[in-house]
């Protein structure tokens, strides 16, 4: 059966992480447990930043977005992943692979936005701390978030525009659990040539800027924090600059790995798209949270009311 676009691949196979029978329980069960503890944290942090009056600043608003971001990013391949692990036969439907390519990319490139949203909050705080509620209104709070899932979607786009345009004719097999550009474009049945270089430069080198600059950035306002006078409110802003820099570490050292290297495949790269893919979005809010005082007061707040409202009923 031929597709639409002149390709004979209808679908492609997956090879998975581990063709061990016990290796895959094992890491079934890994994921599983994972998910049923940080997940519903995430769906928390969410709710907490909504239901209490205390968090209404800006950054608690980024962090809410974060979150969401990240439990959307992290429901495009791990449940697909975890289907896999008991079937024989692992394949995806080539519309299904486009699917996973688009929202893979359409989410990270969203939160790599949104980390620069994040970082222009932090300087305006730090820099024009007078001039911050007036800057850092709800309306561009709102329109950096915009932004942030305009500019996802727009790169994730402009790549599957072009790969759809690719003919497939076969081999069909993918040596890992979810579809990639760095893996999907090398079954192409034509020159790639131009395609992997523009590739290289919207996923690789985009990422790798933005890495760079959010650095330098969290550089320089530590650096002007040392040179400020040393306070309470001062330690506290540095210390956020730092979760922020943990964050982007954490976000960008495996898409760098991925996506800022010749498009062939590493002893590494299956380690690497598991924690790119589902454990590291997940725990980026966690690792915000727990360095944060008051959005750990502000959890047990809205637990303890909670549970007060179940006794009470």
């Amino acid at each position: 059966m031929e597709h639409e676009n002149g390709t004979g691949v209808t679908e492609f196979v997956l090879l998975g992480l581990s063709q061990t029978r016990e290796i895959q329980l094992f890491l079934f069960i890994l994921f599983l447990v994972f998910y049923s503890i940080i997940l519903p944290a995430n769906i928390l942090i969410i709710l907490t930043i909504q239901c209490d009056p205390h968090l209404g600043f800006p950054m608690y608003f980024f962090l809410a977005n974060l979150a969401f971001l990240d439990i959307c990013y992290c429901s495009v391949t791990p449940p697909k992943m975890l289907a896999d692990f008991f079937s024989h036969h692992k394949t995806i439907s080539y519309g299904g692979c486009m699917a996973q390519l688009f929202f893979i990319h359409f989410l990270g490139g969203a939160e790599i936005f949104l980390l620069m949203g994040m970082a222009f909050d932090r300087y305006v705080a730090i820099c024009h701390p007078l001039r911050y509620a007036s800057i850092m209104s709800r309306e561009i709070c709102c329109a950096l978030v915009g932004a942030a899932w305009a500019g996802g979607f727009t790169h994730s786009i402009l790549q599957v525009v072009l790969i759809i345009q690719l003919p497939f004719c076969g081999p069909n097999e993918l040596d890992n659990f979810f579809c990639d550009i760095t893996q999907v474009i090398k079954l192409a049945c034509t020159d790639i040539y131009v395609l992997e270089f523009f590739m290289f430069f919207n996923s690789g080198l985009v990422t790798l800027m933005c890495f760079l600059l959010l650095l330098i950035s969290y550089g320089a306002l530590l650096v002007r924090l040392q040179m400020g006078n040393p306070s309470k409110g001062m330690s506290k802003a540095a210390s956020t600059c730092i979760t922020h820099i943990i964050i982007v570490f954490i976000m960008f050292g495996p898409a760098i790995y991925i996506y800022c290297r010749p498009f062939q495949n590493f002893p590494l790269d299956k380690v690497v798209a598991v924690f790119h893919t589902v454990v590291f979005p997940l725990m980026n809010p966690m690792i915000y949270t727990l360095r944060n005082k008051e959005i750990i007061s502000a959890m047990k707040r809205l637990l303890s009311r909670r549970c007060e409202e179940g006794i009470g009923s």
